[in-house]
Parts: structure tokens; sequence; C-alpha cells
């Protein structure tokens, strides 16, 4: 029962502050707002007298909505400003959206008044189809105009508009071979590549990992890497990764002798005391202590260490221009470092997480071609980080 009472009050308190926001709503002059809060408050158990509140408070959300888009139509009319005809198809289209969402709720009832909440629905499909078809003869000559500019935010504003007439009339004459030409003009298509100022070779795989550029997701709608030119594209940019310079440390092998002991528990022993004889405890019972014995190794470790850096700049070019915009310094290293050891005496003397490099032996020295590879991850990383910090605009 008291589990009934806690619901009961719950239910109460959320409908009661659903009330109040849909209010506030409605007094804030959102009147969209609070018909989607009562169309909420109304989807279940829509003719119980305590939603009543929720049906009063849509009716007049409703109203004044309906009033205020048609003034707002009406004055736009008596402007007959081509730039508010996107604003007349919205507006018919939210009106007729209004109703739709509260229509599967009629009839909705006035309990003390007994009859229904007035609703005065109209059909707009002629004044949507009318201000569509305005719209899309707006937005195609704009975008058309705008595609013989020579201006790339020109074209990227026509692309929208195309776009966006595809999206509210497709099919609307040639609008889609439009929207390919409009997004093919506004991109800037950057030529990336590598070059080599250093007195090594540079593996070929590592500079085709570097500039392969559709592993690093950069590609967004206004500009497009190319890491090998392609006929018909008129470059806007160059994206240069320069090598400066490698440097790679001779192969080294340390090696160090130290020792380990560790105690361990061996049993048990009879204490005894200066003497040499057995103590004894109260009752006469000779005392019992635990036995240690000390484990020893001599660990001899050998350490295997060679290093890679690598300097590199990339560089931002200004086709049109030639000119240098920026350039970005990047080193990257990579270092080759193995441990194994030997011992003689008892390997249980090191720690557990020492004794696997007993079961290592020497390994071959990665060649210097391999160094510089293995750079790669982290050059490409930072070159990047680089890129998506300092975006072509």
């Amino acid at each position: 029962m008291k589990k009934i009472i806690i619901l009961f009050s719950i239910s109460i308190l959320a409908f009661s502050c659903g009330v109040k926001t849909t209010q506030s709503l409605l007094s804030d002059g959102d009147y969209d707002g609070a018909i989607n809060r009562a169309v909420e408050g109304l989807r279940n158990k829509k003719d119980s007298k305590g939603k009543q509140d929720y049906v009063y408070l849509l009716e007049e959300a409703f109203a004044k909505a309906k009033e205020r888009d048609l003034r707002n139509l009406d004055m736009m009319a008596k402007e007959a400003n081509p730039a508010n005809i996107e604003r007349v198809y919205n507006t018919y289209i939210q009106l007729n959206n209004r109703q739709e969402k509260i229509r599967p709720l009629l009839p909705l009832q006035l309990i003390k008044q007994g009859k229904n909440a007035y609703f005065p629905f109209d059909n707009y499909s002629e004044q949507i189809v009318s201000s569509k078809n305005a719209l899309s003869k707006y937005l195609y000559e704009n975008a058309s105009v705008l595609l013989k500019s020579k201006n790339k935010l020109d074209f990227r504003k026509a692309y929208d508009d195309f776009a966006y007439l595809e999206s509210i009339n497709p099919g609307y004459k040639n609008t889609k071979k439009f929207m390919d030409e409009a997004l093919f003009k506004g991109t800037d298509f950057v030529d990336v590549y590598a070059k080599n100022e250093t007195n090594m070779v540079i593996p070929k795989q590592l500079q085709n990992d570097l500039l392969d550029f559709s592993t690093y997701g950069l590609n967004d709608k206004w500009t497009v890497y190319h890491s090998a030119r392609q006929k018909n594209v008129i470059y806007d940019y160059s994206l240069v990764l320069n090598f400066r310079e490698i440097f790679i440390s001779p192969e080294q092998i340390k090696e160090k002798e130290f020792i380990k002991e560790r105690e361990i528990k061996d049993g048990v022993r009879t204490l005894l005391d200066g003497r040499g004889r057995p103590v004894k405890d109260s009752l006469g019972r000779e005392i019992k202590v635990d036995n240690y014995r000390t484990l020893r190794a001599n660990i001899y470790e050998f350490r295997q260490f060679k290093s890679c850096q690598v300097t590199a700049k990339v560089d931002y070019i200004d086709l049109k221009g030639n000119q240098l915009i920026q350039s970005f310094p990047i080193t990257s290293e990579f270092i080759f470092d193995y441990t194994y050891a030997t011992y003689r005496g008892d390997r249980n003397a090191c720690e557990d997480s020492y004794i696997g490099y007993f079961n290592k032996r020497a390994v071959p020295f990665p060649n210097n071609e391999q160094m510089v590879y293995d750079t790669g991850e982290d050059l490409k990383a930072k070159l990047k980080d680089i890129i998506v910090r300092n975006r072509f605009r």
C-alpha cells in the first residue's frame, strides 16, 4: 500500500510539473513548444479528468500559433520580398505539420463545457505546392547565378542551394547535375607528396603509407587530398612532407652483471639459545620457528639498443600564387630496445617479473631501412595532428 501511495504521489507531481512547464512555454510565446508538451501529456488517457489542463492549454496554444503564422504570412505577402519566399514555404509547412501532430488525438473533450475542444483545421495543400514552386524557382535561379562566379565560396553556396532544392523538390530540372558541378568547383584539391632532403633512402612503403590519406579520414566535402595527381583537376594547394635529416645510432650491446638474493621460507626449526640448546616454553615443549634460507644468483644482463630519429617539416603551399603559407616541424623517434639475461645459481632469487628475460636470446638488430620505416606510425600520427589543426580553407 505504501508503494502504491508513493507511486501515485510521484505521478501527481510529474503531471503537475508537466502542466506548469506547458503553461510557462505558452506564456513565453513558445506556442509550438507548449503544443509539443501538451500532445505528449495527452498520449495516454486523454479523456480523463486529470488531463483537462492539457486540453485547454493545447487549444489555446494552437489558436495563438495559427494566428501568429497567418499574421506573418499576411505581412510577407504585402512586403513581396523574394528573400521571404523560403520563410513563406516553411510557415505553410509548419501550419500543416502542427495540425497533423494534433489530428490523431481528436476529438478532445472539454468535460465541464460538455463539448469538444475547438481546433479549426485548414487545407494548406495548394499554398504548400505554390510556395514550394516559387521557392524552387528562386533557389534554382539564385544558385545558377552563383555557379557562374569565379569564387569558391559562391560555388559552395550554390551547392547548398541546389542540395536544399533537391531535398524539397527532388528531380527539379537538372538540379543533381548542377549540384555535382558546384561540388567540384567549390572543392579545394590538395596535391600531397614527399621530398627527401637527407642522404639516406626513404623506404618506398613508408612514403606510400604516409601519403595514403584515405587512412587519415581527413577528406571532407570541400577538401580532397590526392597523393597522385589526376587529370582534369586544377590543384589549389600542395602539402609537402620534407624529410630533412635522419639519424641512426650505432648498434649497441650493453652488459651488466649483478647479484640477486632472496630469502624464502624452508620449513621450521627448533629455536636455540646462545649456548646452542633448545628453547622450551612453560610446558617444557621445544619452541619451533620458521626456517629461512637464502637464494642467490649471479645475473648477466644484455641490452641491445638502437635508435632512429627522423626530422621533417610539413609545408603548406598556395599554388595560385606559388607561395609558402605555413611550415610545421616534425620530429619522430623509434627505439629498438631488447633485453635478455643469463644466470649462474638459483634463478628463483629473482623477481617473477624478471625471470622471463632468461628465456630470451640475442636477436638480430633491425637494419637501417627498417628503423626508418618503424618511425612511420609516430610520423603519421603527428602529420595527421598538424593537418587536423591547420585545415585548408
